[in-house]
């Protein structure tokens, strides 16, 4: 793709910026703003990338998951702003998905430990666990505050915090790992993968591809439901007093 084609194909920004303003949403600035950082993140990446797959080496691999895990676990926390510890809470439960799921991929030989094949794997899980995350502590938020008087009724009957908030926590998780699973319904119908394509278009026997197009779909499958379990069972004791009070604060 040359430069013309390029610039020509990122004016298709112009029209989410357009319906922005045509129905007064307010996110222009947010979508110039991830424009903008979109092309100098991907061009100093791209840059990293090429360093750390020549170098080979296990901690620069390392380094650059850990700074995945951390970009990701700050982005979904805005999603529960308000929440205290969420980033915190987010963080560990993107890391726990990513580790287990990698360290199963590795210990069965499907990946093995080298920068060009952990970072882009760790990318799909950790992104996709990114977005479960954040819709689970946005969906718990707003449940947690829609369904306070349940929430009270149910501990003034003698229900523990976890007791009162059980429907809540199966609501939330629910929320979070819904696209991921109608994303596995609709895989190859409506989604071609790009992985899998790309194998194709690169000679890979197809068969092959779609071999390596399942292990990712099951690893996504297996890193956001771990992801959204922990954000759950941690996050949701924060709207509690350890005497299993409801905070009036937490919003």
């Amino acid at each position: 793709m040359n430069a013309i084609s390029l610039t020509l194909a990122s004016s298709l920004v112009l029209i989410s910026i357009f319906i922005s303003y045509y129905q007064k949403l307010g996110v222009e600035k947010e979508i110039v703003v991830g424009t903008i950082r979109a092309v100098i993140q991907l061009t100093i990446v791209g840059y990293i990338l090429h360093y750390i797959f020549a170098a080979n080496n296990f901690f620069f691999t390392l380094a650059m998951v850990t700074v995945m895990i951390i970009v990701a676990g700050n982005n979904a926390a805005k999603r529960g702003r308000g929440i205290p510890g969420v980033f915190y809470y987010i963080t560990v439960s993107i890391a726990i998905g990513t580790a287990i799921t990698l360290a199963i991929l590795i210990l069965f030989g499907t990946v093995h430990f080298r920068p060009q094949e952990v970072i882009p794997v760790a990318g799909m899980i950790i992104g996709n666990s990114m977005v479960s995350s954040g819709l689970t502590v946005s969906r718990l938020k707003d449940e947690m505050k829609n369904r306070t008087l349940e929430i009270q009724t149910a501990l003034a009957l003698g229900a523990s915090a976890r007791q009162a908030v059980q429907k809540i926590l199966k609501i939330s998780l629910k929320t979070g790992m819904m696209p991921t699973i109608d994303g596995m319904k609709t895989l190859g119908i409506v989604q071609l993968p790009g992985m899998m394509t790309g194998l194709i278009l690169g000679g890979v026997d197809p068969i092959n591809a779609v071999k390596y197009q399942i292990m990712v779909t099951f690893m996504l499958a297996s890193t956001v439901a771990i992801s959204c379990f922990c954000v759950t069972f941690l996050t949701y004791k924060e709207f509690f007093t350890p005497y299993h009070q409801l905070k009036v604060g937490v919003k």
